[in-house]
């Protein structure tokens, strides 16, 4: 059986980082698994095309079970299932977050992710095409870019969040978040410049480096509670990888709880309920489930709009703000701007039109992630590692939320009603000029809202009983084994999640890198 210093589970976002940093020691073996195939789909490269990859066969095309508060429709929530996870197929805005956002994750009790102590690791990872900065690195891998000849229409847009009293902001990602602009894409030379394409593609001939795709981990190995393997499925067969130093499991805020789970990991009732025997009860596993949600609203153009060129994503421009006026606190809101018809039920639909979207930042619920069990219903068969996990959202269940939505529409048909559209502004398509009154909006709300694609928490990051790992990643109750994603987000960052998650990467690898460094030393000297 081959072993190696690391495996790494998941070439998404956080593993194509941490599977990098790795390998720069030539001493350090690490495997890489990746379920999805290598990222050939020409469709990957093209910024517009994002919307054609979701529920295609790069992705896993999961969705929620039927949410209470939304009629009981199932939502779509996608993920990467491809060499650069959800990176290969989002919709390619970089947006880092708050300050505030990681010196919460520190005062809840995670030392060293401050904001000031996160800073580096953007830094670390950036080739900004601004140049370098307080705020910005330039040599790093992933290719960050101002957009490219943007609609006429996008401009106006950040014209009259101005006019209406919001501050003009060139940088969400800079010194302050509040305000209005133009989004940066992780786009290179007009393509889409993945997690894969960024940090995995150009290292893949290191000698000290195994990539296999097309290869399902259905449960990690242990001895005691020391984790010494893996166990996947490739090409039909089982196979088994043992591990010298860590596994490290990168499979995202779905996949990486149902695989701990798998291995005995997690709420010990909900386990022996599946008929999975215990290794370490850890009831968080798939609890904090947190997302983003947003609501549509769209318009017909009254005249033909330049149309967006295949290097910019789909939302061009954007406002971050707060429901109350405040642009002193944390933005509770996030809007979403394009020169594109997306309106509900379809979202993407033909025709000339513009949309807003408006999405809450930090909404309040909670969700889960737990194990099918085969079958579908009966608790005493065991789950099949193949068959996606039964995911709550819990969407919209907080009545505080609904109304910061109602707000938050309220104040995108006020945008679209200033003087900066009048040119423009056709039909209201979505929710309709009838749709008036709060009553018709909180309809209109339950009925069409989605996700952002933003699903993080599911195997958080703290100190108190339901904390899955520790502020060094590393799975309480085991050994060799870290979770490195977006599930250990204690809470939701302000706005996209992608650039905090390839940050996660970073820290992982800086946290991991001295026993990286001392483990070579003692084959150094073993040698000698």
């Amino acid at each position: 059986m081959t072993q190696y210093d690391y495996i790494v589970i998941g070439a998404g976002s956080a593993g194509c980082v941490v599977t990098n940093r790795l390998t720069e020691d030539s001493e350090t073996t690490v495997l890489l698994l990746e379920a999805g195939n290598p990222d050939t789909k020409p469709e990957i490269k093209i910024p517009l095309e994002c919307t054609n990859l979701l529920g295609s066969e790069v992705d896993w095309g999961y969705f929620s079970e039927p949410e209470p508060y939304l009629n009981n429709r199932k939502i779509f929530c996608p993920r990467g299932k491809v060499l650069g996870g959800s990176s290969s197929i989002n919709f390619l805005l970089y947006v880092r977050g708050n300050h505030h956002d990681y010196d919460h994750w520190q005062e809840l009790g995670n030392p060293g992710w401050s904001y000031q102590n996160v800073l580096p690791d953007f830094l670390k990872s950036e080739n900004q095409q601004r140049g370098a900065s307080e705020y910005h690195g330039v040599n790093g891998e992933l290719s960050v870019t101002d957009i490219i000849s943007p609609a006429a229409i996008s401009q106006r847009f950040v014209d009259a969040s101005v006019a209406m009293g919001y501050d003009n902001n060139p940088d969400f990602n800079g010194m302050q978040q509040s305000g209005a602009g133009f989004y940066q894409f992780t786009v290179k030379d007009g393509k889409r410049h993945s997690a894969a394409a960024a940090f995995l593609l150009p290292i893949l001939q290191r000698p000290n480096l195994t990539t296999m795709t097309g290869a399902l981990v259905t449960r990690l190995l242990f001895e005691g509670t020391r984790t010494v393997g893996v166990e996947y499925m490739h090409e039909g067969r089982l196979h088994q990888a043992r591990v010298n130093q860590e596994v490290i499991l990168s499979a995202g805020a779905f996949d990486s709880p149902k695989l701990l789970m798998l291995s005995g990991i997690g709420n010990a009732e909900h386990l022996q309920a599946m008929g999975i025997s215990v290794v370490v009860d850890l009831p968080g596993v798939g609890q904090n489930l947190q997302d983003h949600v947003l609501v549509p609203m769209a318009y017909e153009a009254a005249q033909d709009l330049q149309p967006a060129i295949t290097s910019n994503g789909i939302a061009e421009a954007g406002l971050f703000l707060h429901s109350e006026g405040n642009q002193e606190v944390v933005p509770d809101l996030q809007l979403f701007f394009g020169p594109i018809l997306w309106a509900p039920p379809g979202y993407l639909n033909s025709g000339v039109g513009f949309t807003g979207l408006v999405s809450l930042t930090h909404p309040q619920n909670i969700g889960s992630v737990k194990l099918r069990p085969a079958g579908g219903s009966s608790a005493s068969l065991s789950p099949d590692p193949k068959d996606a996990p039964i995911i709550r959202m819990n969407y919209l269940q907080s009545q505080s939320d609904v109304q910061k939505l109602v707000e938050g529409v309220k104040l995108m048909r006020q945008l679209f009603h200033t003087s900066a559209f009048d040119q423009f502004r056709g039909r209201e398509v979505a929710p309709g000029a009838d749709v008036q009154s709060d009553e018709a909006l909180v309809a209109y709300i339950r009925e069409t809202c989605g996700t952002v694609f933003h699903p993080v928490g599911t195997c958080k990051m703290g100190t108190d009983p339901m904390a899955v790992v520790d502020p060094e990643l590393r799975v309480y109750g085991v050994e060799g084994l870290r979770v490195v994603d977006a599930s250990i987000m204690p809470t939701l960052t302000t706005g996209n999640t992608n650039a905090p998650t390839i940050m996660i990467g970073e820290k992982a690898a800086d946290l991991i890198k001295p026993q990286v460094v001392f483990h070579s030393k003692q084959i150094s000297a073993i040698a000698n």
